[in-house]
């Protein structure tokens, strides 16, 4: 398919850098490329927990915010759990590479928003440490900050294991020109020998507004509840990559009839709807739209080249696009049969 992307989508490329090369790299050449700036910024994410009664850790690692030369924002880079192969678990943490750990979800936001992320780990705790009153204690490489009760509230530790090397590359909104744009991330990243990682995907997060109304968003269950084994087909959808699953049952029953947003959002409960599904509908269930209100595709393979990642946005904006007809979808059509009669109705 040739690329006839119209939409605004946000895009995000999960590469890995080669041995000796990290996302900071791509960060500064990326910077040096159209004369802007990099800027270290908190990555917020979380892990199983090795301690026994602790389900995660919640941490915060180091990404990077590119900017151009006129300050407007031209990509972001961060970690991605999810990637692990070819990483040496044993390898030592190199200079600089550092990351936060906590257990509450409040600390994790308080702690990001009091610590820098371009100072050290011997230092990084410091400014939460005043709110407490509390004194920042070194324990080997770890440093730790306790409440004056003796509690835990943050660990400072070594970024071990080459997690300097995963690279998502995050995109602000893209209105246009999308192929080029991503061209000109992607074509720097190959020249330093980044890779498409063994677990990869590419995710597109397209506006939410559009689908904040009951009939477009049973259409977008619908599609991706009835149409699940041939959209992973056509998608060539990773089957490798991690935190993908079919949507819950309860709210794949509720667009049966014509149920209303009330009832959709009480389906999603039942079900406990999370982003780690096929499609993240989170941010269009919720009662007030959120800072991000964008429905996340998530089933795209991982992808270097701009081409094939653009070409399959089309594909999707497509069928999205079929979805906003208040009409249900027809059971048992054709998938490419769709995208073709959105394409035609976009056309006339």
């Amino acid at each position: 398919m040739t690329e006839r992307l119209r939409r605004r989508i946000g895009f995000e490329i999960e590469l890995m850098a080669p041995p000796g090369v990290s996302r900071r790299t791509l960060a500064f050449d990326l910077a040096g490329r159209c004369g802007g700036s990099v800027r270290p910024v908190w990555h917020h994410d979380s892990e199983p927990s090795l301690v026994p009664g602790l389900g995660r850790f919640l941490h915060l690692t180091q990404g990077f915010e590119v900017r151009r030369a006129d300050g407007s924002p031209l990509c972001t880079l961060v970690d991605d759990v999810t990637l692990l192969h070819g990483l040496d678990p044993r390898a030592p943490a190199l200079p600089g590479w550092f990351r936060i750990l906590t257990d509450d979800g409040r600390l994790l936001r308080l702690l990001a928003a009091q610590c820098d992320p371009a100072s050290g780990p011997a230092t990084v705790l410091e400014p939460a440490a005043k709110l407490w009153d509390a004194e920042v204690r070194q324990h080997g490489p770890i440093h730790r900050l306790d409440d004056p009760a003796g509690a835990t509230i943050a660990l400072a530790a070594p970024l071990s294991g080459e997690r300097e090397r995963p690279c998502e590359v995050i995109t602000p909104p893209l209105a246009s020109g999308h192929r080029e744009a991503l061209a000109e991330l992607l074509g720097p990243a190959r020249e330093l020998g980044f890779t498409v990682p063994r677990e990869a995907a590419v995710h597109l997060h397209f506006d939410g507004g559009p689908f904040r109304d009951p009939a477009a968003l049973s259409n977008v269950i619908r599609l991706f509840a009835h149409w699940r084994e041939p959209l992973r087909a056509v998608l060539a959808t990773n089957p490798a990559c991690r935190r993908l699953a079919p949507l819950p049952a309860p709210l794949v029953d509720a667009v049966a009839g014509t149920p209303t947003m009330t009832e959709l959002r009480t389906a999603a409960d039942a079900g406990d709807l999370t982003k780690y599904f096929d499609v993240n509908l989170t941010q269009v269930l919720a009662g007030t739209p959120p800072v991000r209100d964008t429905v996340e595709i998530r089933i795209l393979p991982g992808m270097i080249d701009e081409g094939p990642i653009t070409d399959r946005a089309a594909l999707v904006e497509l069928l999205l696009e079929r979805c906003l007809d208040p009409a249900p979808l027809p059971a048992g059509a054709d998938l490419l049969e769709l995208a073709a009669d959105a394409l035609a109705d976009r056309d006339q």
